[in-house]
């Protein structure tokens, strides 16, 4: 299988890329979450639901394996994360892509398929597109009634919990899932800096709520989601209504649905893509 592994430039960044498949083969370009995460745990989760594609793992600007850079606020906004998705395609010399976005990578693939033609359609995997909403499931995973403001629902929720013990509270329905993606996790040796997520955090990130922009559109859009993801479900529902794109729920997967579920979730995600990418003639 044909692989190709390095860094590519986009403006300001420098973006490690791991380029897979027949360049002949239809073509994705993979988001994953964060700010700050990196591609290693989708590649070696859905790579093997991918033969056939040509698909496009990367580690967004400042994030995991990608060069760093300083922690300035003007780096690190969702322009230049839609701006790095399209310089790299055109870097690649691939003029037509579908999109799949895991969580914080959602609300960047809506944002590329609004401005951009070149992008075909996408799969949205436990998607994160209202901030503030997410910011009151933390308050309430810390225990806490949330209030009206989402950046003092975070500050109070991180004042009761480390964030990690927070998240996993609403990711993972099960301490044998949790484990399990830690120790791929883990295994990768990465780690990442955190200057993504505090720069993000200064531009006001937990007040997004990309909500308002949600629309039907001519692109090909699905959404799969875990039922037990309380980082984006049942949120999930409102934003597949909003976009009258299909769901697929994954019953008793968390935010990582193909450890929970791994039957349930083959069986979504094919159905999902082949939504996507089928009626662009791929």
């Amino acid at each position: 299988m044909r692989e190709e592994i390095g860094y590519i430039p986009v403006g300001e960044a420098e973006l490690y890329v791991e380029d897979v498949g027949d360049v002949h083969a239809p073509a994705l370009l993979v988001l994953h979450g964060g700010p700050g995460g990196n591609a290693y745990v989708l590649r070696e989760s859905l790579q093997d639901h991918l033969e056939g594609f040509r698909v496009v793992y990367f580690d967004q600007r400042g994030s995991g394996r990608s060069l760093e850079l300083p922690q300035d606020p003007r780096l690190f906004t969702l322009d230049a994360l839609v701006e790095d998705t399209l310089a790299l395609a055109e870097a690649l010399g691939i003029e037509r892509f579908g999109l799949l976005a895991h969580g914080f990578g959602a609300v960047v693939a809506l944002e590329v398929l609004r401005r951009y033609p070149e992008a075909e359609g996408a799969l949205l995997l436990g998607p994160w597109v209202n901030f503030p909403w997410l910011a009151a499931r933390l308050a309430e995973a810390a225990g806490l009634t949330p209030g009206e403001d989402p950046e003092e629902n975070l500050k109070a929720a991180l004042e009761k919990a480390e964030p990690k013990l927070l998240f996993d509270r609403l990711m993972f329905p099960s301490p044998r899932g949790r484990l399990e993606y830690e120790w791929l996790a883990e295994g990768s040796g990465i780690l990442g800096p955190d200057t993504p997520a505090l720069a993000f955090l200064h531009n006001g990130l937990w007040r997004l709520d990309y909500t308002p922009y949600l629309a039907p559109s001519r692109k090909a859009l699905a959404v799969v989601v875990g039922e037990l993801d309380g980082t984006s479900y049942p949120y999930a529902e409102e934003v597949a209504e909003r976009l009258k794109a299909p769901i697929r729920v994954v019953p008793g997967a968390g935010h990582y649905p193909w450890i929970d579920a791994p039957e349930a979730f083959a069986e979504a995600f094919h159905a999902a893509l082949a939504h996507v990418l089928v009626p662009q003639g791929w």
